[in-house]
Order: C-alpha cells, then structure tokens, then sequence
C-alpha cells in the first residue's frame, strides 16, 4: 500500500540522514565530502561487523573484499613504467620513471597503511600517490606488498618490509636501477608509517647495511601500543575513518587473533607492571605542546596482568612502536619528515616523536593539518578528489624534491 511504501520511505531516507549527517568538525572544508566519506566508512564497518556476527565472514575479509574493488593492475603510462615483481620473495610494485635522468635517480620505499590488516600498493589512493612521487621526483618507487594480519601477524609485516628494504639498499641492486646510494628513503602512512620508522631504526644497527637512508617520511603515522588514552584518542574517538575501537582492533590483529588483548587494550589495560619504565617514553603529559593538552589531565596507567605481556610481546617491542626506542637509539635516525592530522587518533603519537626526534638532534620537519583527518591522502583520486588531499600531498612531494 502507499502508506507501507512512505513508511519504508521514511524510513529507508531516516537510516540515509543518519548514516551521512555526522557532526564534522568546523575547520574541515568541503564538509560534505567529509560526512560521505565518513559515512561510507561506518557503512563499511557496520556490514563488517553484521557478516562477523552471523559467521558469514571475519570482519578483515568484508574491509579486504570491498577495497579490493579499488584494486588497479600495474599500468605504465607516459611518464612511468609500473610492473609487479618480488625482491628478496615479498612482492613489490615498481614504478621507474621513462623521463631521462642527467645522473642517478633518487629513489623511495614505500608502505601503504591498512591497520597491517587490509590495504596494497595496487589500491587506487596508493597508485596514485607513489605514481606522483615517481614522476615528479623523476625518482624510483618500490611500493610493497607486505603480508598482512589476520593471517600473518607481528613481525611478518615488518620483517616483509624490512628485507626488501634491505635488498634495495645493496649497492649491485642500487647501480641495477640507476640510483644514487646518497638519495634514498623510506617512507609509508599510518601502519605504513609506523613500518617505515621500526625498518630505519632497526637500519641503525644492521652492521650488514652500508648505505645509509638520506630521508624517512611518516604520513599520520601509529607509533605507540602503550597508552591508547592519549588526548588524541578522546578527542578523535569517533571521527572519519579510523575510530577508537577500529585502531584498538586493528592493533590487537597486528599481534593476536585473541580477543583477549584486544578487551585489554580497550580499556587501556594491556600494559605489566614490569614495563612500567616505557610509559616514559610516550607520556603525553611531558611530550604535547599546551594546545594539544587542552583540559585533559594525565593520570597513571592502569597496569595489567603480566600474562598477555607473555603471550604476545610484540606490543612491547620497539619494532611495533618505534616510541619506545631509547632517546640514543633515535640519535642517529636520518632528516625526517612527518605529518599529523589534527582529527586523528593517532595524532598525538606522531607529535610525541616529533619532539623526541627534535630532543634527540633528528633534523624533523613536522607539518601538522589542522583541517585533516586520517587517511586523509588516499581521497585525493576521485571521486572525493579532497582540496586538502592535494593540498597535503603537494606539501609532502616539494618536501621530498628539496630534501631527497
């Protein structure tokens, strides 16, 4: 009848209005783009959560099927030569400018973000982004194809990176593809940022490795498993894309297909007692500028059973969150360049390294997006085609030219 079919009307425009009219911060411009893309991110997870309950799929594989539709095989075009191959057995995409070069090529490895659960370098938003950088560097790209959670879990991703990294770097392989051995860096955004800093500072202390990286660049990196309270966290709990409770799961995934850490972690209670001596390295209270402090008030962790410390100590390991490298470890670390967005989670873990860095002697140039949110760089393409995408991403890529 007309009244069933303007119930479900209503109904079906109600859930519509609800799903896309999120408060959005004042600062962001284009707003309406934000609220679509944050709406079709809690529609995304919403039916990833309905498949998870009813077992017709774990949550990942829903995230992995739908990005997948984003998939581009590797095309070349005028301006560069795109193929997929493997270095040292991980796969990679290599992006090798056509442009003639007067000397060697700069050069940069990359690592595309994902929660260490979903994500590739053959994604659109990352197609895009090391294509970009490849041709307007007139640099060599190697985007990598890491193995991912919840079928891998910590350190497979990042041993994955790292031995491609690794390979690169040999100066038979350098000389192969025309670069210079004094111009290469690693770079990644979000889990890829935070691979990207565990491989230069493991770099540090690999005898095997002689040459060294010029540039490390961290895009809205995740740097930290300790403290998952940080201003940042309250201030950001539900904004786009990556929520509290998403990074809370996809940092347990990276460790653990147990729930367990991750009910710890939710509630901020996942760290022993006998690791009480790193809370020093990620207290928010003496590493955040006032403005970032606002009214938040730093209380002590609450500490947890040692047990889960036992069964999966990677969430203690500087391999998995760069912060807790000692203040001599990060001395050495190249010119870094690292970005923040002001509406993210992980905001604040990105800030505490910037100041750690800069204390340490690091050279750091820290550009932080005060109209940003997570992610923001993959909504560059279109169609959200984001003004501060290409904002961002033109700052990060004149960056790199007058650096690398």
């Amino acid at each position: 009848s007309m009244g069933a079919k303007l119930l479900c009307l209503f109904l079906a425009s109600a859930l519509a209005a609800y799903y896309i009219y999120t408060p959005i911060p004042e600062d962001l411009e284009e707003p309406w783009k934000v609220m679509l893309i944050a709406a079709g991110f809690r529609a995304l997870g919403h039916l990833a959560e309905a498949a998870d309950q009813l077992g017709v799929m774990n949550h990942m594989g829903v995230v992995t099927l739908i990005t997948s539709a984003e998939y581009v095989a590797p095309t070349s075009d005028e301006n560069v030569t795109v193929m997929d191959t493997e270095f040292s057995n991980v796969a990679v995409r290599l992006y090798l400018p056509r442009k003639a070069s007067d000397g060697l090529r700069r050069a940069m490895i990359y690592f595309h973000g994902g929660g260490w659960c979903v994500g590739q370098a053959g994604l659109k938003g990352y197609d895009y982004l090391t294509r970009q950088t490849s041709q307007r560097l007139n640099a060599v790209v190697v985007s990598v194809n890491y193995r991912l959670a919840p079928q891998h879990h910590f350190p497979v991703q990042f041993e994955d990176v790292y031995s491609v990294t690794k390979f690169f770097l040999q100066s038979s392989v350098l000389s192969q593809y025309g670069v210079d051995p004094d111009r290469v860096c690693v770079a990644g955004d979000s889990a890829g940022g935070n691979l990207a800093a565990a491989v230069v500072q493991q770099l540090l202390e690999d005898s095997e490795v002689k040459t060294k990286l010029k540039v490390q660049a961290l895009l809205y990196p995740a740097l930290q498993t300790l403290d998952l309270d940080l201003p940042s966290y309250r201030d950001n709990e539900n904004k786009p894309v990556l929520p509290k409770s998403l990074m809370v799961k996809l940092w347990s995934k990276y460790f653990t297909s147990d729930s367990s850490l991750q009910e710890a972690m939710a509630s901020n209670r996942h760290v022993p007692l006998e690791s009480s001596h790193l809370f020093q390295f990620v207290n928010w209270s003496n590493l955040l500028p006032e403005e970032l402090k606002k009214d938040h008030v730093y209380t002590s962790p609450t500490y947890g059973s040692p047990e889960l410390a036992r069964k999966y100590p990677g969430f203690l390991d500087p391999r998995a969150a760069p912060l807790l490298a000692s203040d001599a470890r990060l001395r050495g670390l190249p010119l870094t360049y690292l970005l923040t967005c002001e509406h993210d989670v992980l905001r604040d873990d990105g800030v505490m390294y910037a100041r750690r860095l800069q204390a340490a002697g690091v050279p750091v140039t820290h550009d932080h997006a005060k109209d940003a949110f997570h992610g923001v760089l993959m909504f560059v393409v279109s169609p959200a085609n984001l003004a501060v995408g290409h904002r961002l991403l033109n700052r990060y890529i004149e960056w790199l030219n007058e650096n690398l």
